[in-house]
C-alpha cells in the first residue's frame, strides 16, 4: 500500500510539475512520463528514502536527454526519416554523421553523470536494474504502438 501511494505521489508530482503543454508536449507526453515513472519505481523497488533522492537526479538526467534529442530534431536530422538521404551531398551527409556522433557522445556523458550521481543514493544493483527498466519500458511502448497500429485496421464493434 505504501508503494502504491508513493508511486501515485511521484506520478502526480511529475505530471503537475510540467505545467500546461510545456514545449508543445501534450497529454500523451505526460501520460508516457507517468507510465515510465511508475514502471521504473516498480522495477527498482525503491524505498521511500531512495525514491526521494533518486527522482530529482533521474528527472534532471531525463530532461537533459529530452532537450538534447529535441535540439537534434530541430537541426534537420529528421531528413534521415523522411527518405531524403539519397538527396544529400557527401558534405551534408558527413556533417550529419558528425552531429549524430556528437549527440551519442553527449548522451553517454549524461548517462555517466547519472550513474555517478546515483552511486551512494541507491545500491549498484538498482543502477543496473534502472538500465533494464528503461529498456523494458521502451519495448513495452513499442509493443503498444504496434498493437495500436494493428487495431487501426480492424472495424470497431459499435452498439447502436
Amino acid at each position: 500500500m505504501k508503494k502504491l501511494v508513493l508511486v501515485l505521489l511521484i506520478v502526480s508530482t511529475a505530471v503537475f510539475a510540467q505545467g500546461p503543454n510545456k514545449g508543445g508536449q501534450g497529454p500523451n507526453h505526460e501520460k508516457i512520463k507517468a507510465l515510465k515513472t511508475a514502471h521504473i519505481t516498480s522495477q527498482l523497488d525503491l524505498t521511500s528514502a531512495e525514491a526521494e533522492k533518486f527522482w530529482p537526479i533521474y528527472n534532471e538526467f531525463d530532461s537533459k536527454l529530452m532537450e538534447l534529442r529535441k535540439n537534434m530534431r530541430s537541426e534537420n536530422l529528421g531528413k534521415l526519416h523522411k527518405g531524403n538521404i539519397d538527396n544529400l551531398t557527401d558534405e551534408e551527409a558527413n556533417e550529419m554523421i558528425d552531429k549524430m556522433l556528437a549527440m551519442k557522445t553527449t548522451e553517454l556523458e549524461y548517462r555517466k553523470k547519472l550513474t555517478q550521481d546515483l552511486r551512494g543514493v541507491i545500491p549498484p544493483t538498482k543502477i543496473i536494474k534502472l538500465h533494464r527498466a528503461e529498456e523494458s519500458f521502451k519495448r513495452l511502448l513499442l509493443d503498444r504502438l504496434k498493437q495500436k497500429g494493428k487495431d487501426k485496421g480492424k472495424p470497431k464493434n459499435r452498439k447502436y
